[in-house]
């Protein structure tokens, strides 16, 4: 009867019976794609586009002889930071050891050509996570050249090398590296037997200094010596006469009579000029008359007009 009816349920019409295979589809779609792409492999990462930058440059960055920078390994002597800095060293040829490049580095005209510099002269190029790197210099924009030691002359090597009459200037506390490479320059251009410097209080011979000598100090042997006074009595017993350049000499460089002979010529620092000591050694004080509205010349300067004063005494003998 209609009232003794019951609600029936969802009532299936067909029992599900086994469905046909997918040949594996299913069980192969979960499987690993294999390792994650290097960022450099993936076409819209920003180091895939710094790839094909230096690619395009004609510079690549050497894979199995590059180095890995660690921590402890550091850098040996002085270093020159920045792209600007590295670039002009290694265009003028400052001795290098290595290159440290940081791996996520924008590689722009000035990285590129400093790269290919350095390959072209069999540098050593070690890449560093960015972080390792501005922790050796904090503005090296990502690349940091490591310079080689300066090697030194001494004193008795310089002597026993020099031509007869011998030329030589002394630094007297020249504190500028641009002042020294500059004074080695003209020193070489004059025919200098060699350029002496002391070890304290006075510039040495940085990546500056060698900038500036243009090469120079590639050709011309430099020491260091530790008394200036004990080497300017050295240098007598050599038979040299010691001048010392000071602009309130009344003895003008042009009067000077002992061009030809073996001479010593001392340059004083920037601001003090000579020392008291340096100059109650000197055999001779002499000034370079210039116009009384300059105060005086920089010491670079000075030397190259003292070295040209000499030269052109002895071409006239």
């Amino acid at each position: 009867m209609a009232g003794n009816a019951k609600p029936r349920g969802a009532v299936r019409k067909s029992k599900k019976g086994p469905t046909a295979g997918t040949g594996g589809n299913n069980k192969r779609r979960l499987e690993g794609k294999g390792p994650t792409p290097k960022a450099e492999d993936r076409p819209y990462h920003a180091a895939a586009k710094r790839k094909k930058a230096a690619e395009k440059s004609g510079v690549k960055k050497p894979a199995a002889s590059t180095r890995k920078y660690t921590k402890g390994d550091g850098l040996r002597g002085e270093i020159v930071a920045g792209r600007n800095a590295v670039l002009e060293a290694l265009r003028e040829s400052v001795p290098a050891t290595e290159l440290l490049v940081a791996r996520s580095i924008d590689v722009d005209d000035r990285v590129a050509e400093s790269l290919q510099i350095a390959l072209n002269h069999g540098l050593s190029i070690r890449e560093a996570h960015r972080a390792e790197v501005e922790g050796i210099s904090p503005n090296s924009q990502g690349i940091i050249l490591s310079i080689k030691p300066f090697q030194y002359s001494s004193f008795e090597e310089i002597v026993q090398r020099a031509k007869k009459p011998m030329l030589l200037v002394a630094l007297d506390g020249v504190t500028d590296p641009r002042n020294l490479g500059a004074i080695v320059r003209s020193a070489a251009a004059f025919g200098a037997s060699g350029v002496l410097m002391t070890e304290r209080r006075a510039a040495g011979m940085t990546a500056s200094a060698w900038k500036s000598s243009a090469g120079a100090a590639a050709r011309l042997p430099i020491a260091q010596v530790t008394n200036l006074a004990r080497t300017i009595d050295e240098a007598k017993k050599l038979g040299c006469f010691v001048v010392g350049l000071d602009g309130e000499s009344d003895t003008a460089i042009a009067n000077m009579k002992v061009a030809t002979e073996n001479i010593m010529v001392i340059v004083g620092s920037e601001g003090k000029g000579l020392a008291r000591l340096t100059r109650e050694k000197c055999d001779l004080i002499v000034s370079i008359p210039i116009s009384a509205s300059t105060e005086s010349l920089n010491a670079s300067v000075a030397t190259s007009i003292a070295l040209y004063a000499v030269d052109e005494a002895r071409r006239k003998g």
